[in-house]
């Protein structure tokens, strides 16, 4: 398959070539990814050609709905009524592009929207004027796009490796990758793999929703995945793409085999659900790594204010520069309720959501929302360099609300980082792939559902801890210099006194010089009398001249407020992260009545007193400023500790080197 693939790319990368010069290298996809299309159509249609047209001739003037007819006699979910085919399009050169336009008219709507959505008419008049139709169209007539020649996966690789190159023409962003079709079926087996049984039932009907579906690879493999499993089975598949190009891509490959295109929707997911309401049985998607959200942010955050968790994206926002957690979110709301057969999900990350954003931050407080209804079932850890456009390591994260008993109340992570084999060619920036053996220990690893090297299971809490702050007394006494005086003087409170009153001012402080003040109130009584005099302005100067005096002193007395209780020096406050009571905990917005439960306030307690108040006995923990959060730290769970090498072994394979490198000198020198 490969050979084939690779000779098939290559064939059209060389048509490609003959833009040259009368194209940028960023505009060759906007001419060769229609002509693909449009050349697989053609050969798929080539066997019924002469049916549909002898029927369509027999058809009644006026009759309406005439799809059904000519699809029957087609063979497929589309047919063309036009008398050419691209090959019999070379008979009139001198025409070509007026009967070009007229062949793709003569397809059924479907089909014909796909082509409209490449905007393919405004080339045909520009390779027209450039002289370069006819040699395009030509060319393609040569190569043999029939699926018993390049199956559907085949043409699924073309595809994709077709939309790489020409992206990486465009120098557009490496987050808008396309996923190996081996990391899809290791993802459709993850997602599967608990399910076995139920889909291996004779009639059963299945639904399969991608909200980034690409060129429609995950859509594919899924739905031959259950045709392998039950012949007798369905995977109705939707799905919905932002880009244009890449949406027409996967219309056509599902119209060819034989879905119903109408369920691919254009579109931004986000601000355009193609799907309102729709719920589904599976989910899978790999959304852009990175890619911020700033042009729909208006859209979200409306939505996420106005209709809160009964919308889609009532948990939190992300930073505005990863939409990541959004796409799960979005996928998330549709879910089926559990009572009518719930919902799993599979979703490609890179590391950030694991643990981007501290408590009380939107990413954090998705993982809450998430984590606290018991949705994650597991996290799954991948090589880097698997995908095209990006080496970074990636990871699957597996959701459902329909938890095995076995599982509830829990999460898996799996370590399947070692997994993989070198490539013989790289692909991009993909250079491993994961073997067809390696995907089948994963699969076990993970559906075993067993603690060992490879897999740790944890409870849900274990992922969530407190966030508190912990507070040290201010400490300060209060200087008079001559330095800390012209400071006083050029503070606005002061600078904007009457010139007498501020002259007389700054001299009852200069009579202080040299002094030092232990207390607040001792300096204030010392300048009692030309605070006095200040009458209305005296708060705003008596504040000036403390903060300017205060210099912070370890020896000096705690600073209190008036009931006496220590102020809080904002410099000494410091941050630590409790790990939650080992309490199971269902998900509610606010937490703030359960981080004042015993348990919550003993679990910091607790913590204080074994690690800060040892250190700092002074200290004390500002309960109103505590938050949960959530992270899945998913490396430190599987860290492993490697001493290093002992010294007398590095020093003597230094000396190997500066002995070798001494002997080639010496045979240069000779």
């Amino acid at each position: 398959m490969l050979d084939n693939f690779n000779d098939k790319v290559s064939f059209i990368w060389s048509v490609a070539d003959l833009l040259r010069g009368d194209y940028k290298q960023s505009e060759y996809g906007r001419v060769i990814l229609p002509l693909v299309v449009l050349r697989r159509l053609d050969c798929v249609l080539a066997p019924t050609k002469s049916d549909v047209l002898s029927r369509s001739a027999r058809l009644p003037a006026g009759l309406e709905n005439v799809e059904p007819v000519l699809k029957k006699a087609a063979g497929h979910e589309f047919y063309n009524v036009s008398r050419f085919d691209l090959p019999r399009l070379l008979d009139d050169p001198n025409n070509l592009g007026h009967n070009l336009k007229g062949y793709i008219a003569g397809f059924s709507p479907a089909a014909r929207d796909v082509l409209h959505r490449f905007g393919f008419d405004v080339h045909i008049d520009r390779l027209e004027k450039s002289r370069l139709l006819y040699l395009v169209v030509s060319r393609f007539c040569d190569i043999d796009l029939h699926p018993d020649v390049v199956s559907n996966t085949e043409m699924g690789y073309v595809y994709e490796e077709l939309v790489r190159r020409f992206s990486e023409q465009s120098n557009e962003t490496a987050g808008e990758h396309f996923t190996p079709r081996e990391v899809i079926r290791l993802m459709v087996n993850l997602l599967f793999v608990n399910d076995e049984e139920a889909l291996a039932r004779p009639g059963v009907i299945r639904t399969l929703y991608d909200p980034a579906c690409g060129t429609g690879g995950m859509l594919s493999v899924a739905e031959e995945y259950l045709r392998h499993l039950n012949p007798e089975g369905q995977l109705r598949v939707f799905g919905q793409e932002l880009n244009d190009e890449t949406y027409a891509v996967c219309r056509s490959d599902m119209m060819l085999k034989g879905h119903d295109a109408e369920n691919i929707y254009p579109g931004n997911s986000f601000t355009h659900d193609g799907l309102p309401g729709r719920t589904f049985d599976y989910m899978l998607a790999n959304p852009p790594f990175g890619v911020e959200w700033r042009k729909v942010a208006d859209h979200i955050k409306v939505e996420h204010e106005t209709q809160g968790f009964s919308g889609r994206f009532g948990a939190g926002l992300p930073r505005i520069n990863d939409g990541s957690l959004l796409f799960l979110q979005h996928m998330l709301s549709k879910m089926k309720p559990p009572s009518q057969g719930g919902s799993r999900l599979a979703i490609v990350f890179n590391g950030s959501p694991l643990f981007t954003g501290g408590a009380g931050s939107g990413e954090s407080e998705i993982r809450r929302w998430i984590i606290e209804n018991d949705w994650l079932e597991a996290v799954v850890a991948l090589p880097d360099q698997l995908f095209y456009n990006t080496g970074i390591s990636t990871y699957f994260w597996v959701l459902t609300n329909r938890k095995t008993p076995e599982c509830q109340g829990k999460v898996q992570l799996v370590d399947a980082r070692d997994y993989w084999t070198k490539m013989r060619r790289s692909l991009g920036e993909k250079r491993k792939q994961i073997s067809q053996e390696q995907i089948t220990e994963i699969t076990h690893l993970y559906a075993d559902f067993t603690e060992g090297e490879r897999v740790k299971i944890f409870p849900n809490e274990a992922f969530g801890y407190q966030r508190i702050t912990v507070e040290r007394p201010l400490r300060l006494r209060w200087d008079v210099s001559a330095e800390s005086r012209s400071r006083v003087a050029e503070a606005k409170p002061v600078a904007k006194l009457e010139e007498s009153v501020r002259e007389k001012f700054l001299a009852a402080l200069s009579d202080l010089e040299g002094r030092s003040f232990t207390r607040a109130a001792e300096l204030v009584d010392a300048l009692a009398v030309p605070l006095a005099d200040l009458g209305a302005t005296r708060r705003p100067v008596e504040k000036t001249v403390l903060d300017v005096l205060a210099v912070r002193d370890p020896d000096a007395a705690p600073v209190t407020d008036k009931k006496g209780n220590p102020e809080p020096d904002p410099e000494l406050r410091d941050h630590e992260n409790v790990p939650l009571p080992a309490v199971p905990v269902r998900f509610e917005p606010d937490p703030t009545e359960r981080l004042t439960s015993p348990e919550y306030r003993e679990a910091v307690d607790e913590y204080v007193r074994a690690e800060v108040l040892p250190f700092v006995p002074e200290a004390w923990v500002d309960h109103t400023k505590t938050r949960i959060g959530y992270e899945v730290p998913l490396t430190r769970h599987f860290y492993k500790y490697v001493p290093p090498r002992p010294l007398e072994e590095i020093d003597a394979e230094i000396k190997s080197l500066e002995a070798e490198i001494q002997s080639l000198l010496n045979e240069v020198t000779e």
